[in-house]
């Protein structure tokens, strides 16, 4: 069950994230020299780690964003794009490790300084910064008068045999990034996420400090620890990372708050969706579509699968999906044909998409998704992540364990047909004059049982709407991709522009064939309803 509005708050999401997708694609940055420790070793674990987030918790939160030197704060893009990890200092490099680790240097938008700690049989030891890691290039960045506890701003790692593209990164806040076999960065994920959506300020949490477990020669895993910190909640995370086809996450994450949280985010997800086949409302570029992610999928406590298409609206837009111990969520890019997106720059093609699989019962909530309205590819205007029921008020330690899978592979159901394209227009029949507004909807279905139906099968399209009036409904065969399509049209009840909610599924003799399809549309203004009748038509 889905429950809507429309909010109009003063939410400022500059894509902190943008900064990260063009940053990673623009530098280059290799391996490492020698790494210096800037103390001793001491005994690690994870259980420390949540006993370290829970004391935190119960201390005021202290800011250190900008806690570095006015030279490296005022970075300019240029500047920091000539800053180079020096690529032979490597974490764990000339050892039998599959995996190198690489630091990011503090600047531009990257301004809080970022612990990281190497993790050795049980005892960890705090890499220094150390001027000596880094290629200062052209960046007019005098490396002798920075400080040596100056710390970074976050880490990537790579994968024998590749040791120049990254398979992870940590970078911003708590966001993180992973690929799968394409090699290809797309969307983000994030430790937690506070209050989004409100009609207040976002609170983003930020990950302070990270412990890099140093890998078992010949291991297809790497361990990361990291604590989380804000002035709402504390954390302690652990990231087993596993490189593949689909990169695999296993997240473990205790959760401490400071004070009650209106809306928390577990597994948050963070995409860009600006123009599609099914919402041109922005389509003035050349390209035909231009999105991260193209739908949210669901797979719900009670085996239901959905899939909702993603928009790019006038206004915000928040849904929130009621479930009980889901089954998987996740943000994918289905569409994957270059010539749908013809984009030989970025490949929006080869994107991943990334699918959250909950461990044990996360008992009742939603899964909230956000759409927020954006005018260009540079802007993340997409959030979905799992709202517990239960209030959080401080003093509890809350615990959530999930998978996380990056790749292009499409989860989903394997006996039901899925969803493939859907597309929308104007209504009325061809050849006919119009004499209201409409809004057409096609939905092209494929996959399951629906390749086997004889040419006589009965497939019938049950299509429930929250509002308006269907009409000129249609289901047909669609050899082009052994599936079926629906068309329809829908008239909106009224001249407002408030949301309407469809949901669709094929049935044949009494039996469901395919996924459930859900959408939501809003109508334009009034004064915006053309009807586009030709002069000859009567």
């Amino acid at each position: 069950m889905a429950f809507s509005h429309t909010l109009h708050p003063t939410l400022h999401r500059l894509r902190a994230i943008a900064a990260m997708l063009f940053i990673l694609a623009g530098l280059t940055f290799f391996a490492l020299p020698g790494m210096a420790e800037a103390a001793s070793a001491e005994p690690f674990d994870y259980a420390a780690l949540k006993g370290q987030a829970r004391a935190l918790a119960g201390q005021p939160y202290a800011d250190h964003e900008g806690e570095i030197p006015e030279a490296v704060a005022d970075m300019t893009w240029d500047q920091y794009q000539a800053i180079h990890f020096n690529k032979d200092h490597a974490l764990w490099r000339g050892t039998e490790s599959k995996f190198q680790a690489t630091l990011f240097h503090l600047g531009l938008y990257f301004k809080r300084p970022v612990a990281i700690y190497e993790l050795k049989d049980g005892k960890a030891e705090r890499i220094a910064y150390d001027a000596g890691l880094f290629d200062y290039g052209k960046s007019g960045i005098d490396p002798d008068k920075l400080p040596e506890d100056m710390g970074f701003a976050g880490f990537r790692l790579q994968f024998s045999p590749d040791w120049v593209r990254d398979v992870v990164a940590f970078l911003g806040a708590s966001y993180f990034r992973a690929v799968g076999k394409e090699m290809q960065y797309g969307l983000s994920a994030r430790g937690l996420a506070v209050d989004t959506a409100l009609n207040r300020p976002e609170e983003f949490p930020v990950f302070t400090a990270f412990w890099l477990e140093r890998p078992k020669p010949g291991s297809d895993t790497a361990t990361v620890y990291a604590l989380l910190d804000s002035p709402s909640v504390t954390g302690a995370y652990r990231f087993d990372i596993t490189p593949g086809d689909q990169l695999a996450m296993r997240v473990d994450a205790a959760l401490y708050p400071r004070k009650p949280i209106e809306r928390l985010g577990i597994a948050p997800l963070t995409s860009m969706f600006m123009v599609g086949e099914n919402d041109r409302r922005t389509g003035y570029d050349w390209r035909p579509e231009i999105h991260d992610s193209d739908g949210l999928a669901l797979h719900t406590g009670a085996g239901e699968w959905l899939w909702r298409p993603l928009n790019n609206p006038r206004s915000l837009r928040f849904n929130a999906y009621m479930d009980e111990n889901p089954k998987g969520f996740g943000l994918l890019q289905r569409d994957q044909k270059f010539d749908h997106y013809q984009d030989d720059g970025v490949y929006y093609d080869k994107r991943p998409g990334l699918w959250v699989v909950p461990r044990g019962n996360w008992g009742k909530g939603f899964v909230d998704l956000v759409e927020i309205p954006a005018l260009d590819e540079t802007f993340d205007n997409i959030v979905a992540f799992w709202n517990p029921a239960e209030p959080v008020v401080p003093g509890q330690e809350l615990l959530f364990s999930y998978d996380l899978f990056w790749g292009t592979a499409s989860p989903g159901p394997v006996k039901l047909a899925r969803v493939v394209d859907t597309f929308t227009g104007l209504g009325g029949a061809v050849g006919q004059r119009r004499t209201h507004y409409s809004k057409r909807f096609v939905v092209d279905f494929s996959g399951g049982q629906l390749a086997g139906l004889g040419k006589d099968a009965q497939v019938k399209a049950s299509i429930r709407t929250s509002a308006g009036e269907v009409e000129l409904a249609s289901v047909l065969p669609l050899h082009s991709i052994n599936g079926y399509r629906v068309r329809f049209d829908l008239v909106p009840p009224d001249e407002t522009e408030n949301p309407i909610n469809l949901r669709m599924t094929l049935t044949s003799g009494g039996k469901t064939l395919t996924e459930t399809w859900t959408y939501q549309w809003s109508p334009p203004p009034a004064n915006e309803r053309e009807l586009h009748n030709a002069g000859h038509l009567q």
